[in-house]
């Protein structure tokens, strides 16, 4: 995953980078920017918080043979808010921040199987419908479940296809508790209502410039319905989304497309399947007018994968050279780590408001529209060595960071690290080693010794965190 980023004119020698993680300066920081930086192999991954709107940009001066330069456009993105909440002197109370030491970790109670989603977007409101497949980690116990949840209203709890009255269930800000589960497995329907059009936080799922999107790492899915939020949480999800065919004539999620149609009232759906297990951070889901640039890829195993990358009509003329990004990507994981494509299609999505840099959700990467559009007349080679970077880095996360992801947040260097070493020697095998190699060292110097000598040095894996956004820093990308 890539946080949000992109350049600004800054002292000296301008940089443009692509760092995989970078995040948390200051600690009393308010606003989420995070900077694009070229780290090992024109691939860096950034995430940094910065008290004001946008800061930073770095060029790493990249050799990348036939490849025009133009100057720079230097981008600002940012500004997270959060929606005031109704009741402050409640939320003060849940919102003391409280500190997660990895001693503490405990294997949950309940797992998830499966995850049926049905999601019918509205201009007002979206209703998001939950069907769980639950089971107890000791069979025959049956303690409370507890569910998370954020900025939700509940409409309907279910289990084994019986409402659930008041007294049965305990319902605050943050948390929905079944108090007396069954104590085998069991269904648990969910019904509630969101509000993507007043999501300013940016996490979950939002609606900006027209599009729904969404943002789930690190814990952005209990924005979207309760859920027990945490990676170790593994199941095999399918998605139904419904919303207005002229409006959102797009509606993609994770996995393969198993059916769509039209409905009555001028609205349409689409199901969607992914076969594989994953934890919730990394669900999927947009909507919206996106038009796409096609191809195809064959595995060494003879199967034909449908690629596709998805952005604003008038984008997708400079998505040319995304794509031979992805389709070298696909190729380089072969021959050099064995690593086949496991699905039948590929999907990318570009826009310009995801304050994201880049996210690696299972089959459908989303990306801000910097880290994918290029074109000769405004494009530098810095700008193309980026873009093959970072595309390489959110496909490789589909083996290290998605079928092998984390058991807890404390392991996050972990599918990071490994990603961030994996892009450096991609970016180095299409280009030079040598160069990439001095970039690194460079943002080493530059950026990562400087966070070791100050206050927010910790060690790769720290004992313990308050806030898990604060969790992405650069020592993350150079483990």
């Amino acid at each position: 995953m890539a946080r949000l980023v992109l350049p600004c004119k800054g002292a000296g020698l301008a940089r443009t980078g692509l760092l995989g993680l970078v995040s948390s300066a200051p600690l009393q920081v308010t606003n989420r920017v995070s900077f694009l930086e070229n780290s090992a192999k024109n691939i860096y991954r950034y995430r940094r918080f910065l008290t004001s709107e946008a800061l930073c940009r770095r060029n790493c001066r990249f050799s990348y043979p036939s490849l025009s330069r133009a100057k720079q456009a230097n981008r600002l993105i940012c500004s997270v808010a959060t929606e005031s909440l109704k009741n402050p002197v409640e939320e003060s109370k849940m919102d003391t921040p409280k500190e997660i030491f990895l001693k503490d970790y405990k294997r949950p109670d309940y797992y998830f199987d499966t995850v049926d989603l049905r999601f019918s977007l509205g201009e007002e409101k979206t209703i998001v419908s939950s069907k769980i497949t639950v089971f107890p980690r000791i069979e025959g116990s049956s303690p409370p479940l507890v569910l998370d949840g954020h900025d939700i209203k509940l409409v309907s709890i279910c289990v084994n296809g019986k409402e659930l009255k008041e007294g049965e269930y305990l319902l605050d800000s943050r948390h929905l508790t079944l108090l007396s589960p069954p104590s085998g497995s069991f269904t648990l329907e969910i019904v509630n209502e969101i509000h993507p059009e007043k999501n300013t936080s940016l996490e979950g799922l939002y609606k900006s410039s027209g599009n729904f999107c969404t943002q789930c790492e690190a814990e952005g899915f209990r924005n979207i319905t309760f859920y027990q939020d945490r990676p170790d949480i593994m199941a095999k999800y399918t998605c139904r989304i419904e919303a207005d065919k002229s409006l959102y004539p797009v509606l993609l999620s994770n996995g393969n497309l198993i059916e769509q149609g039209d409905l009555e009232g001028g609205r349409h759906y689409a199901l969607w399947e992914d076969p594989f297990k994953k934890p919730c951070y990394l669900f999927a889901l947009v909507a919206g007018q996106l038009e796409s640039r096609d191809d195809t890829f064959i595995t060494r195993s003879g199967r034909k994968v449908s690629l596709r990358i998805w952005t604003p009509a008038q984008d997708v003329p400079k998505t040319a050279h995304a794509m031979y990004s992805l389709k070298a990507a696909m190729k380089w994981d072969e021959d050099v780590f064995g690593l086949e494509y496991d699905l039948d299609l590929f999907n990318i999505v570009a826009v310009p408001d995801f304050n994201m840099g880049a996210m690696e959700n299972k089959s459908l990467n989303i990306f801000n529209s910097k880290l994918v559009l290029a074109s000769p007349e405004t494009a530098t080679d810095a700008d193309y060595a980026a873009i093959l970077g970072v595309i390489g880095h959110e496909y490789f996360h589909n083996w290290t960071g998605n079928r092998v992801t984390c058991r807890d947040w404390f392991q996050l260097s972990l599918k990071e690290g490994l990603t961030v070493f994996r892009d450096q020697e991609f970016s180095s095998d299409l280009g030079s080693r040598t160069v990439k190699r001095i970039a690194d060292v460079s943002k080493l110097r530059n950026y990562q010794f400087p966070q070791d000598a100050g206050p927010m040095a910790h060690p790769v894996r720290p004992h313990s965190y308050i806030k898990m956004d604060n969790f992405y820093t650069g020592k993350l990308f150079f483990t």
